[in-house]
């Protein structure tokens, strides 16, 4: 929202721009909170917000509202879609941010792009093992983080026709990180597999549906000469060293990195408020009713791009660091300078 300044302030675990190894704590102010404080309130007061009046009992389809009814018991669906809100990715979002940090530090960088938004998208794909196929910079000015400066402006039109129309829009989104070292993630069991959790949290994302690795759908219909990425030998300065011409795998096999960038794409449904509502049932009076409207946005994607780039880090930040340990920046390298030191004499790997 306009009203909103999306500042962070750090209570904890940060001194002087440096995190200290404890844990961290940051607050973002909510400037909306403030208007909501009666109907919100903690107290068992009356509500400020018009007591019955005020509550909300006609859920929402596709949102949590009938679902959390059903579980917790609750009769107020405000009771739900507050905690249901997107708006809890604020907290991955800032740990994603401090991931993000370390693993720059570690040679590892993590970007993501807006591919659609309703029915407008990227024309082709990008070469998978070369992240400097898209123009990053692109994606920084976009408004909607696309790196296609026309399918951009596109983009912005099917969302104002949406908004006109009184509907939403869903779309997809890719995250790169590129840099990772090889052999992170495991395959001894299955919550080691690094493609597993990454999968599962960018799934966790609210209202992403769908994630795939590399390119998951088009080989799941093509023949296994035509899926996996042979293995080449790469020899520069007369050093040798095995390498890949191309990524179709997404930079993980056998629930490991490769080596390669890791690329994953994430599918959102759109937005479940509608200002033009849906159907629905008063759950109270159990009669035929328009959906609740709440105060909504009109596509998301691009700011589940950047809830993506967060989760992505998460997930790598805690590979390295159960596979590298250390109780400090310094260990953590050098736990991983030996390793890649390792790889490249047995000519397993090579940081280009």
């Amino acid at each position: 929202m306009s009203i909103e300044t999306d500042r962070c302030r750090f209570l904890a675990g940060v001194r002087k721009g440096r995190t200290l190894g404890t844990p961290v704590c940051v607050v973002v102010e909510n400037r909306d909170h403030a208007n909501w404080m009666g109907l919100m309130s903690p107290d068992p007061t009356p509500d400020e917000g018009g007591g019955d009046q005020a509550r909300v009992t006609i859920p929402r389809p596709g949102h949590a509202d009938l679902g959390g009814l059903a579980k917790y018991g609750h009769e107020d669906i405000r009771d739900v879609l507050e905690r249901a809100s997107a708006r809890e990715t604020v907290g991955r979002v800032a740990g994603g941010a401090i991931c993000k940090r370390l693993l720059s530090e570690l040679g590892v960088t993590v970007r993501g792009r807006v591919l659609s938004i309703g029915p407008v998208g990227v024309p082709g794909s990008a070469d998978l093992a070369r992240p400097d196929s898209i123009d990053w910079n692109a994606v920084d000015d976009s408004p909607v983080g696309c790196d296609d400066p026309k399918v951009s402006t596109d983009m912005c039109g099917a969302i104002d026709r949406a908004r006109a129309n009184g509907d939403t829009l869903g779309g997809v989104f890719e995250i790169w990180s590129w840099g990772p070292c090889p052999g992170l993630g495991g395959y001894a069991r299955p919550g080691d597999r690094l493609d597993g959790r990454l999968l599962g949290a960018l799934g966790s994302i609210p209202a992403i549906k769908a994630v795939e690795i590399g390119e998951g759908y088009l080989n799941a219909g093509r023949p296994g000469s035509s899926v996996h990425d042979a293995i080449v030998i790469r020899d520069q300065a007369g050093t040798s060293w095995v390498g890949r011409d191309t990524n179709r795998a997404g930079g993980i096999e056998g629930g490991m990195t490769t080596g390669m960038p890791v690329v994953l794409r994430a599918a959102m449904k759109p937005i479940s408020t509608l200002t033009t509502p849906l159907p629905s049932v008063d759950t109270q009076t159990r009669s035929v009713a328009e959906a609740h409207v709440e105060r909504s946005d009109v596509a998301a994607v691009p700011a589940a791009r950047v809830v993506g780039e967060a989760t992505v880090a998460l997930i790598l930040a805690q590979a390295y660091l159960e596979k590298f340990g250390g109780d400090s920046l310094t260990q953590l390298q050098a736990a991983l300078q030996a390793y890649e030191e390792t790889l490249e004499e047995r000519g397993l790997w090579h940081r280009s």
